[in-house]
């Protein structure tokens, strides 16, 4: 299996090169030159697989340059009981309306980033164990992925995390888990911004090629493959989960900002996984929405990018749209490099002529929810169900709703636990018992570090520069 980037521009690469690069050096992203093709006997012969043997089965097919047993090995002391809290990884169970929930938030950090990023600590350690080298992280997170990055990378070895988030953004359970940890390894940056602002720091200093080289910069946001490649995993999972025979199909119903969650999706389509639609479901943050009702896509600035109650999707400039759009061009390099040339310009594109294509080829279709639907419907499910959801699968249970075909049978995706989001569940539904374990009872009272900085990639960089010198 090799890797090409979305631009064109870049040579074929293994793996184990992709997991370590972040954004390719033509300032694309990477993805296979082909996807895998599964066939109706294969899916009969994986579903009744525990989630470990499926995964290896799934990953085998993406990793061809990791000796099988160390890629097993890695897996097997990934997906365990004791990380994520069941044999199942991440079980299925139904509403009392007939909507399917899929638990991807039972991991360490309570949100379904740590799906791969679990994985992404155990592959990075092992690759840069043989290779001899070490890694600098820099990340952006919204609300999850810096803290279950950091939660899978604290003390590794080789490794050296510098986590970006949007200062005041996100909520206190979110900033605690993050700031409290005292691991040598882990720098947590607050930047005086949004988040779209800490993401193109991110891409600024990535696109900074001498200064890359130099200390050895790669990323663990979902522009990473290896985190995508992880996730495609979960929704054969699901299916299996969901379903009772292959002959079956369903629809996914995907909570979205980054579109690194749903784009997984895609691939596992891609790959013949027997999906019906991809709901793209997103909250007052609509880009994505827009793009599938209109085939226009038009990034927000940060200062047009609203703070929400479903805080991880306050996004306006998707990072990982770039790999759908490039599926839908028909793998148009040149294509590509146009239209991202018109956002990086703040024009965004219009591809309405394509949208039909969208819609029945590729099968996805969007809507969106506002704040006082997410408390309606964690209100109605609490109701209903004697169950607590988070905002953000809230948003996906209102979408899903909203556009359920009759017989349709769709999965929401649980992307956290509504531990996470207290004042927006008790805002919902009075003062209640919002479990947590007991690890993390007392989190928001331990001390906390952290270095807030103005929003410019070169102050960003003089702090990785001054750290790493020390």
């Amino acid at each position: 299996m090799k890797y090409i980037s979305t631009r064109g521009a870049t040579a074929h690469k293994t793996f184990s090169e992709v997991l370590l690069m972040g954004l390719a050096p033509d300032g694309g992203l990477m993805l296979p030159e082909s996807y895998p093709q599964i066939s109706g006997e294969t899916l009969a012969q994986w579903r009744g697989l525990s989630y470990p043997e499926l995964a290896f089965e799934i990953m085998s097919l993406f990793i061809s340059d990791i000796p099988a047993d160390d890629l097993r090995d890695i897996i097997n002391r990934t997906y365990t009981a004791e990380v994520f809290g069941s044999a199942d990884i991440t079980p299925v169970r139904t509403l009392s309306d007939g909507l399917k929930i899929q638990a991807l938030s039972n991991g360490p950090t309570l949100a379904f980033k740590d799906m791969a990023m679990q994985f992404l600590g155990n592959m990075f350690e092992y690759v840069l164990g043989k290779e001899g080298k070490q890694l600098n992280i820099l990340g952006a997170t919204s609300g999850d992925t810096g803290s279950a990055a950091e939660y899978a990378l604290r003390g590794k070895k080789g490794i050296q995390v510098f986590m970006l988030s949007p200062e005041g953004k996100m909520s206190a359970f979110q900033r605690a888990q993050m700031y409290s940890l005292q691991d040598e390894n882990i720098h947590n940056i607050a930047v005086k911004g949004m988040f779209d602002d800490c993401q193109d720091i991110v891409k600024a200093v990535q696109s900074d090629m001498s200064f890359k080289e130099q200390y050895h910069i790669g990323t663990v946001n979902s522009i990473n493959w290896g985190r995508i490649v992880a996730q495609v995993v979960y929704y054969f999972a699901g299916y299996f989960r969901a379903t009772e025979h292959n002959e079956q199909k369903i629809s996914f119903c995907v909570p979205s900002g980054n579109f690194g969650n749903v784009c997984a999706g895609h691939i596992a389509r891609m790959m013949g996984l027997p999906i019906h639609r991809l709901i793209v479901a997103t909250n007052e943050n609509d880009v994505l929405d827009e793009f599938f009702k209109t085939g226009i896509y038009r990034p927000r600035t940060a200062e047009h990018t609203m703070v929400t109650s479903s805080p991880s999707m306050d996004i306006s400039k998707a990072s990982n749209f770039e790999r759908f759009i490039f599926d839908v061009t028909d793998r148009d390099t040149d294509q590509i490099r146009v239209l991202w040339a018109e956002v990086a310009a703040g024009n965004g594109f219009d591809l309405s002529l394509l949208l039909e294509k969208i819609h029945e080829q590729y099968g996805f279709i969007s809507g969106k929810s506002l704040h006082a639907d997410r408390l309606q419907m964690i209100a109605d499910v609490y109701a209903a169900d004697n169950e607590l959801i988070d905002p953000h699968t809230a948003d996906s249970v209102k979408v899903a709703r909203e556009v359920r075909q009759p017989g349709e049978l769709i999965v929401c995706l649980e992307t956290a636990l509504a531990a996470k989001f207290e004042n927006t569940i008790k805002e919902a539904v009075g003062e209640v018992n919002i479990p947590r374990p007991a690890s993390l009872e007392s989190l928001e009272t331990l001390p906390q570090r952290v270095n807030v900085v103005p929003n410019n990639a070169d102050v960003v960089k003089l702090l990785i520069r001054e750290t790493l010198e020390k």
